[in-house]
């Protein structure tokens, strides 16, 4: 991991926040680091809104570590949510 990221604060040191399950309105949370999560009450899944540098970043990889990146990452086909190729590095 690069040392001094200033985009990768709240990915190494997780933020909680509170959302509202849009189907029973309940709390539901949803820390930095989570894409998803179910709801407890309902079972619905909620999914954190707030992009992180893993979209966008070209040294995202080398900076969060695999495991986290590819869990930021998942599902996303090999393209950021800019819909440019993410760099992998050699």
């Amino acid at each position: 991991m690069l040392a001094q990221c200033p985009g990768a604060g709240f990915l190494r040191t997780p933020e909680l926040k509170i959302k509202k399950c849009p189907q029973c309105g309940s709390e539901v949370e949803v820390f930095s680091v989570d894409v998803k999560v179910k709801c407890e009450k309902c079972g619905l899944t909620v999914y954190n809104d707030r992009q992180s540098c893993a979209q966008w970043c070209r040294y995202a990889r080398q900076c969060l570590g695999d495991e986290l990146y590819e869990r930021l990452t998942a599902g996303e086909g090999g393209r950021g949510a800019n819909g440019q190729e993410k760099h992998r590095p050699h």
